[in-house]
């Protein structure tokens, strides 16, 4: 009987880490490119082009 107090402290303490976890996809850490005038580049986006983000692979996401 004395182990019943700490299970139930160990699943509060369970539930209570798992609170804020969302059970969705989580987002990826790069974007989508090379559709709508964007595409991906090595290094840095040539002269003229802004950069979006990250494409796999460590390349720059660049729009035309």
């Amino acid at each position: 009987m004395k182990i019943l107090p700490f299970l139930f402290v160990l699943l509060l303490v369970a539930l209570h880490g798992a609170a804020g976890r969302s059970f969705a996809r989580p987002v990826r850490p790069y974007m989508k490119c090379g559709y709508r005038g964007t595409f991906c580049h090595h290094g840095k986006c040539p002269r003229g082009n802004s950069y979006l983000g990250s494409c796999p692979f460590g390349l720059s996401c660049c729009q035309w």
